[in-house]
């Protein structure tokens, strides 16, 4: 084996020791799911050994490996918003129901003042708010939980996201809108 293979050798496993921490827990943040984080960031290493001489320190190698980590985490939603076939439509109905009681024959807030977001400074450096956030994302439809997940988590612009999905862009927006009323919802009543 010839010594510049042998130093590329080093180089990488001295960057998968400094930076898996790192780029687990960014994983984590995106996906909610640590097989998935776990998943992500092996195809992230893989994927730079694979073109590890393209790497030509115009960056941080952790930059760089953020970067690749980025790409597969947008690849994985585009791929599970594709893959969902058929949405439980029962699940998505009963969603609409519960939001639709927020709301009276008018499209008015039934008790404004009952639904009025209180501002908390790190909100999400708590982790009970978290793993209540977690819970309630996992009790929206399939279809409501992609599109919060591309909207806030990653860096597909709308447009995309309604390509994705398969809507339009006023369905998309009603989605969201919708989803983020049932996540509030959920929130009041499962977080102190």
């Amino acid at each position: 084996m010839s010594s510049e293979t042998e130093n590329k050798k080093v180089q990488f496993t001295t960057w998968v020791n400094d930076f898996t921490d790192d780029l687990m827990s960014w994983a984590y943040h995106k996906t909610s799911s640590k097989e998935t984080a776990e998943d992500l960031v092996q195809e992230t290493f893989l994927s730079a050994f694979n073109s590890f001489d393209n790497f030509k320190n115009n960056s941080s190698p952790k930059t760089w490996l953020l970067s690749i980590l980025n790409h597969k985490i947008i690849d994985f939603y585009r791929k599970k918003s594709k893959s969902f076939s058929i949405i439980d439509n029962t699940a998505e109905d009963e969603a609409k129901n519960r939001v639709n009681d927020l709301f009276d024959e008018n499209d008015h807030w039934k008790n404004p003042k009952e639904h009025a977001f209180e501002v908390e400074q790190h909100l999400l450096d708590n982790p009970t708010f978290n793993n209540v956030l977690e819970k309630c994302m996992e009790n929206l439809p399939e279809k409501w939980r992609i599109a919060i997940h591309s909207k806030y988590l990653t860096t597909i612009s709308p447009e995309e996201i309604c390509n994705e999905l398969g809507v339009s862009t006023a369905n998309y927006w009603q989605i969201i809108h919708r989803a983020k009323l049932h996540l509030k919802n959920c929130i009041d009543k499962n977080w102190n």
